[in-house]
């Protein structure tokens, strides 16, 4: 039993004849797994029409156009932000710092649809938020201009920004709901 392997103390053969039978095929099918996954790998690195090759080599170009097109992002930006003057440059800081509460936007949007949302929506529905309002105090410093006055912005001013987006159709309006099939 001492000379036995390992194969027969495993499944409990009593003859030493198809302990080593068992141990010598054991370490043919490691040897041919080895071999084989090998094979597979080298096929596909091999051979460049293989479907799976092809997908690889489609997934590195298209992430090698990712990186080269974000390179080129980043570097407009920079050229974009060292142009600025002092006062562009702490409006886009000022901008940038500014978000809303994360909690109290969950708990908004909570109340609104009646369910639980994810931490993914809540990002989302933030983002979109900040644009809106940057878009009425785009609008509305456009009008305090056209009036003639001075920043800070006052409550006149937003409110005819907001009633000419909503002349251009930008913000929907909520008092009247339209009927779409009579």
């Amino acid at each position: 039993m001492e000379g036995a392997g390992s194969g027969a103390a495993l499944l409990g053969s009593a003859d030493p004849k198809a302990a080593a039978l068992n141990d010598r095929g054991e370490e043919a099918d490691a040897k041919e797994g080895a071999a084989g996954e090998a094979a597979a790998l080298g096929a596909d690195e091999e051979d460049p029409s293989s479907p799976a090759a092809r997908a690889k080599l489609e997934r590195e170009k298209a992430e090698r156009a990712r990186q080269k097109h974000d390179e080129d992002e980043i570097q407009k930006m920079q050229i974009l932000v060292s142009s600025f003057s002092e006062e562009q440059l702490n409006r886009y800081e000022m901008y940038r710092r500014a978000a809303f509460p994360k909690a109290a936007f969950k708990r908004l949007i909570q109340s609104i649809t009646g369910c639980s949302v994810s931490q993914n929506v809540v990002i989302a529905m933030s983002g979109i938020a900040k644009v809106f309002v940057g878009e009425v105090v785009e609008t509305a410093l456009d009008v305090c201009e056209e009036w003639g006055d001075t920043p800070p912005l006052q409550p006149k001013h937003l409110r005819e920004a907001v009633r000419r987006l909503k002349a251009r159709g930008q913000i929907p309006n909520t008092k009247y709901k339209r009927v779409l099939f009579h």
